[in-house]
């Protein structure tokens, strides 16, 4: 876990970034359920970034109404384990109702397949927690700029996305991807209608739509693939 005198010395590295003519304003949303982590980076990027907003939420709830308040998002910070994330499936819902906003996942986890996955499923950058901070700076200013970023540890590993399920994922609706990951838990229709606030016939209808889009033809195969993006 990063300490915060670690998390304070990114603003004193970046700094130089950000200095000199006024620039626009960043707008960046921290989502990660640790206070500590959430207020030193925060204080982190306020010092490297002349004129930047923070915006803190503790759990993906939170970090979704924050996008939802705001009309323009330049950046998340998602911490990957963090409630409501439910594996991928929140990194895929956020990325399919906020596709313009880049997304730099942290993580405690410095395990290559859950990088590449992060990837696979929209984020710009995958960073790992314990990483030193010379690399947390670099990571966050490579997606302000617009690129992708992995830990030096990835280059030149298998990192490709498997582009057929990439697509077929990016084609559910948020509201799909509600309903797919209720149907991994094993809830029936009545239970998703229940949660979700809407008729059993809607529900029947997503899992219609949902079964089209990832090309499966039962309930039982649909199930396979959400556990495959969740996990």
């Amino acid at each position: 876990m990063l300490t915060a005198s670690g998390w304070f010395t990114l603003g004193r590295m970046t700094g130089a970034h950000k200095t000199g003519a006024a620039e626009p304003a960043l707008t960046i949303i921290i989502a990660d359920d640790h206070p500590l982590v959430r207020e030193a980076l925060g204080q982190a990027l306020r010092q490297a970034m002349t004129g930047v907003e923070v915006v803190g939420a503790a759990d993906l709830d939170g970090a979704r109404a924050a996008l939802d308040a705001r009309e323009s998002v330049d950046l998340l910070i998602l911490d990957l384990d963090m409630p409501g994330m439910d594996g991928f499936a929140g990194l895929a819902a956020v990325r399919s109702s906020h596709p313009a906003v880049p997304v730099a996942i942290v993580s405690s986890t410095r395990e290559p397949a859950t990088m590449r996955r992060a990837i696979e499923f929209g984020a710009a950058a995958f960073v790992p927690k314990s990483a030193a901070m010379e690399t947390i700076a670099s990571a966050l200013q490579s997606v302000l700029d617009g690129e992708v970023w992995l830990p030096p540890e990835m280059e030149g590993g298998d990192t490709a996305m498997p582009d057929d399920f990439a697509r077929r994922i990016s084609e559910l609706t948020p509201q799909q991807l509600r309903v797919l990951t209720l149907l991994s838990k094993g809830k029936l229709n009545k239970q998703i209608a229940h949660e979700l606030s809407v008729g059993e016939a809607t529900v029947k209808a997503h899992v219609t739509a949902i079964l089209k889009k990832l090309g499966v033809r039962s309930r039982t195969q649909a199930v396979i693939a959400a556990r495959h993006f969740s996990v």
